[in-house]
């Protein structure tokens, strides 16, 4: 039997644009809360929530804001995130999710290649002085005009500009939207060169939001805790879009992860579910409140990122009441996912694979070297086609084509398994992608920028094992003749205000020439094993 199968479709696609979507669940839920911001403490119920979003739209609209004209917005997770999430797709603009993490090289890249105009920022988050940043990327962003920072007098200036737009206005340009128009981008780096804009539509992630949480049974009772970012997929996806589409409420613990403050929020809020990757909830069940929370509220989750750990399952259905918990695989360019498992899968099932193809959605694993179907059972590059499938890279048609074939297929670059019962287990990549907690870093966007340094003459990025986050990031480093040798901490405080933090080398190897093919070509699979030796890490 080949690797190849196809999701149900018994429950159509949706045929809406967000907005026209939200606002049928608003009118269907008025009075349900919508959001509770749990640090802030507020609270929005669908009736408010939506009236906040048409403000904000307006609002933009006064600005100047086009239909298709790119809005940026760089910030934690916030309730403004999300008003500006709903705000912009009311008014067709195309979001873009600036990850709160990057630095002003990484910022200055992607204002530039979408051509931002109008940024909504934080002023801060952690160590990052957003304000200062955005000062120094200004003479380097020409197209960038507006910038309004969050928690300053620029929102209430914002939002006074509304009764510029009549209602009327903003019902006109709704109308006029298709559920097939651009709405937002996120950036997902490549293995060359600088992160690629996967521009998704309307009906792209408003299905994959509502498919992956109608396999959770998600409803207008639950009430989602919300700790991953909203500047990725599993945030604004398969978690705003998840819950407005369910009239479900959306609880937002804290502007960053944090697993006393989750906890707390899924005691106090009495979650039903909640999401995280791995890490985050081995943080969560290692937490010294643990025990003391009353979890008894939660029945699901999905759980997403990387391969979850067998005794880690276990304790979240055992201890968090997590039985109906769920794990998802996909990617950006797929809005994000492609398979999953189903709330009544056994332990095997939800430890072992990544589930199966989601509603409406094709699936298959191909020879990397022929494209040809694989029976089941053997390894293969995992492909996938179907409504979730991005409009492409934004302004990069080459890149585009070398990841979705003539067909239609999205080329993932993952190795995967196909199980006789249709079930999927990722075993590899193709690529030399590493995933550090969750985050996918990419050697050459890296490796590109360790170039800068004065002193290195050649770098080479590979991922490592870690117990904590998975992979951890680890450098090789040529000198240039007559150079005294960088060390991990030198090479820390170079990157410091310009990568962010999860993309820094944690380990680095100064070497004077890298292991070759006899084409010349650098063979990282044995970098990797030198140094995992060099470093010790198998004895972990």
């Amino acid at each position: 039997m080949k690797s190849y199968a196809a999701g149900p479709t018994d429950s159509p696609i949706i045929e809406e644009t967000i907005g026209e979507n939200f606002e049928r669940i608003v009118w269907a839920n008025p009075d349900a809360e919508a959001v509770v911001d749990v640090a802030g403490d507020r609270r929005w119920s669908y009736r408010e929530l939506n009236a906040e979003v048409d403000l904000i739209a307006r609002a933009l609209m006064s600005l100047g804001v086009a239909q298709g004209e790119r809005i940026g917005i760089w910030a934690p997770n916030c309730p403004e995130w999300t008003i500006v999430q709903y705000a912009a797709a009311k008014i067709g603009a195309i979001l873009v999710n600036i990850n709160p993490a990057y630095r002003t090289h990484e910022l200055a890249y992607v204002l530039n290649q979408s051509g931002v105009r109008t940024m909504i920022s934080a002023t801060e988050f952690k160590t990052s002085d957003y304000v200062r940043m955005v000062e120094e990327v200004r003479a380097d962003t020409p197209d960038l005009e507006e910038v309004l920072f969050l928690g300053t007098d620029d929102w209430t200036r914002l939002r006074d500009r509304a009764g510029a737009v009549t209602e009327d206005h903003l019902r006109a340009r709704m109308a006029s939207l298709s559920n097939t128009d651009p709405i937002n981008i996120q950036y997902t780096s490549g293995t060359t060169g600088f992160p690629k804009g996967a521009t998704l539509s309307h009906r792209n992630i408003l299905n994959n939001g509502f498919f992956v949480t109608e396999q959770i049974n998600l409803g207008p009772d639950d009430r989602l805790c919300i700790p991953v970012p909203f500047y990725h997929c599993f945030g604004m996806v398969l978690g705003n879009l998840g819950c407005t589409a369910h009239g479900t409420t959306m609880v937002i613990p804290a502007p960053g992860f944090d697993p006393g403050l989750t906890l707390a929020a899924i005691e106090q809020e009495r979650c039903t579910g909640v999401y995280g990757v791995p890490t985050m909830f081995i943080a969560m069940l290692g937490h010294p409140d643990f025990a003391n929370r009353d979890l008894s509220s939660l029945r699901t989750g999905i759980m997403a990122g990387s391969t979850c750990p067998v005794e880690v399952m276990k304790r979240c259905v055992n201890e968090m009441n997590m039985t109906e918990v769920a794990i998802a695989y996909g990617m950006t360019e797929t809005s994000p996912a492609s398979c999953q498992t189903l709330i009544d899968d056994d332990l095997e099932q939800r430890t072992a694979t990544v589930g199966r193809a989601l509603p409406h959605v094709e699936i298959k694993v191909v020879d990397p070297e022929t494209g040809e179907t694989v029976e089941r059972g053997q390894t293969g590059e995992f492909c996938t086609r179907g409504y979730s499938l991005m409009l492409g890279y934004w302004n990069d048609e080459e890149k585009t084509r070398e990841a979705i074939d003539a067909d239609g297929w999205m080329h993932t670059g993952d190795l995967a398994v196909m199980r006789e019962d249709g079930y999927c287990n990722i075993v590899g990549r193709i690529k030399d992608m590493v995933i550090r907690g969750g985050e996918n870093v990419y050697p050459r966007e890296v490796e590109e920028f360790l170039y800068t340094h004065p002193d290195i003459e050649d770098a080479q990025v590979i991922g490592v094992p870690d117990e904590k986050y998975g992979e951890e990031v680890c450098a090789w480093i040529r000198m240039k003749p007559g150079r005294a040798p960088l060390d991990a901490d030198a090479i820390r405080e170079f990157a410091a205000d310009k990568l962010a933090h999860y993309k820094i080398p944690r380990y680095v190897q100064v070497v004077d020439e890298f292991p070759m093919t006899i084409t010349g070509k650098v063979r990282k699979v044995d970098m990797r094993m030198e140094s995992v030796r060099l470093l010790g890490l198998d004895t972990r």
